[in-house]
């Protein structure tokens, strides 16, 4: 028996694959039982009395916990499911285009690997909350190093106050926007900072991302974002890496594989303006696709990186290890 502590599952997909294999989704059982004693009294004739006694039992086990566990099972017996775990941990199964094979865009899979957790808005939290600290810290007159001035505009001094918010909240305000004007230790600053989480949103569009490491060189990512609302995904970001941490850890992903990074990725040639002035829709479309592509090559924004791959994710949990001396213990 596996037990498994969810980090994410998706329980709208998962209830429409049941629903393909098994022809709906069981959502609960029931057991009843009963029995029925009647007494007449008198000839037919006359009016009689009729006396029923009986008792009912009812038993009622939700499934809604067990649906994933009933999926991944159902999926492993229909063949449609497919543990790749010790494929993707080679490298070469990757340059030689072979993983592809094996697992093309779609596919079913189920990877187990070293992964860690990512939120470029837990990382801007946590650049505020030090550079808060700091500010608090010198205001205390406690010397953290050496101070360096601040851009023009920012302050005289390396206390400053917080930036003031802008007026359209809604539209206006970054991630960045959060960390006030600071000077800290070893001269690291609020520009650097915001610069950083500028970076960190771009690269990773703005939510809860696993990412897992399969290969020992870390040459090979395989991404996949989690989307918020889902079963399990309930709590805020803050609480989770309170809980996971940021360090690499076991993590098993149950999904359909997305996308992968696609080796070309050459500038394109941005040419969709026919002679006549008009523009060729197809060819705009396909450029603009061939220039994020270029983009996503680089890193620079949130798509699969050659040679790694996307992971649609239907689950996300970690495996509970048994203890091995109450097994031990258990077998003599």
């Amino acid at each position: 028996m596996i037990l498994r502590e969810f980090l994410y599952v998706d329980t709208e997909k998962v209830r429409a694959m049941l629903a393909q294999l098994d022809g709906g989704v069981a959502e609960e059982t029931r057991d009843t039982s009963s029995t029925e004693k009647k007494n007449t009294i008198g000839p037919r004739s006359m009016a009689q009395h009729l006396q029923v006694t009986g008792t009912e039992t009812y038993t009622q086990k939700s499934l809604g916990d067990a649906i994933f566990p009933t999926l991944e099972e159902a999926l492993e017996s229909e063949g449609l499911l497919r543990d790749i775990s010790e494929e993707v941990a080679e490298l070469s199964e990757w340059t030689s285009g072979n993983l592809q094979n094996i697992a093309p865009p779609g596919s079913l899979v189920r990877i187990t690997a070293q992964g860690s957790l990512f939120d470029s808005r837990y990382s801007a939290s946590v650049f505020a909350a030090f550079a808060s600290a700091a500010i608090g810290l010198q205001g205390l007159g406690v010397d953290l190093g050496p101070v360096v001035k601040s851009p023009a505009g920012k302050g005289k001094s390396g206390h400053q106050s917080a930036r003031p918010a802008k007026r359209n909240v809604e539209v206006d305000r970054q991630l960045e926007d959060s960390i006030p004007d600071f000077t800290g230790p070893g001269g690291v600053d609020a520009d650097s900072l915001r610069s950083i989480i500028r970076m960190a949103r771009g690269i990773f569009a703005p939510g809860l991302h696993i990412n897992l490491s399969p290969v020992d060189s870390g040459e090979v990512m395989i991404g996949s974002r989690l989307q918020e609302g889902r079963q399990y995904l309930d709590t805020e970001a803050d609480i989770l890496f309170a809980r996971y941490g940021t360090e690499p850890q076991e993590w098993t992903l149950v999904g359909s594989v997305g996308s992968y990074g696609p080796e070309d990725t050459t500038m394109p040639d941005l040419n969709f303006v026919h002679p006549g002035g008009s523009v060729n829709r197809g060819a705009f479309a396909d450029g603009i696709n061939s220039l994020m592509k270029h983009l996503g090559g680089m890193g620079f924004i949130d798509l699969p990186q050659y040679p790694g791959f996307s992971l649609i994710p239907f689950a996300v949990y970690r495996s509970i290890p048994r203890n091995s001396s109450t097994l031990a213990l258990r077998e003599q």
